[in-house]
């Protein structure tokens, strides 16, 4: 692994700061006293249901603990938690029914 110049890192710290106060501004400062259109406000209603599935994806698919190999519990623990959030609508039932496959199937595969 290459070591990075420091004033690069900083330099990147600082964009990104800049760029996530821009965004969270553009929302807040900007549009904030104003109501926002219907259509916007049906789009952003499906940010928080994208959130998860975008953070986990990576996990099942690229697994760090298997150097990137898919495996047959993840892909399990994924469907099981899918399965149980389509079917009973509740988030926490399908996040400990998929933890709940994941660690079951680890012990049992080994």
């Amino acid at each position: 692994m290459t070591q990075v110049d420091p004033t690069t890192i900083w330099i990147i710290i600082i964009g990104l700061a800049i760029g996530s106060y821009a965004l969270r501004f553009t929302f807040i400062g900007l549009v904030g006293d104003r109501p926002m259109p219907p259509w916007l406000l049906r789009h952003l209603r499906y940010t928080a249901v994208a959130i998860i599935p975008a953070l986990i994806a990576p996990l099942v698919v690229w697994p760090a603990a298997t150097n990137g190999q898919p495996d047959v519990p993840r892909m399990a623990s994924a469907a099981v938690a899918l399965t149980v959030g389509i079917v009973t609508k509740n988030v926490l039932a399908a996040i400990f029914s998929g933890a709940a496959t994941l660690y079951g199937l680890l012990y049992l595969v080994g």
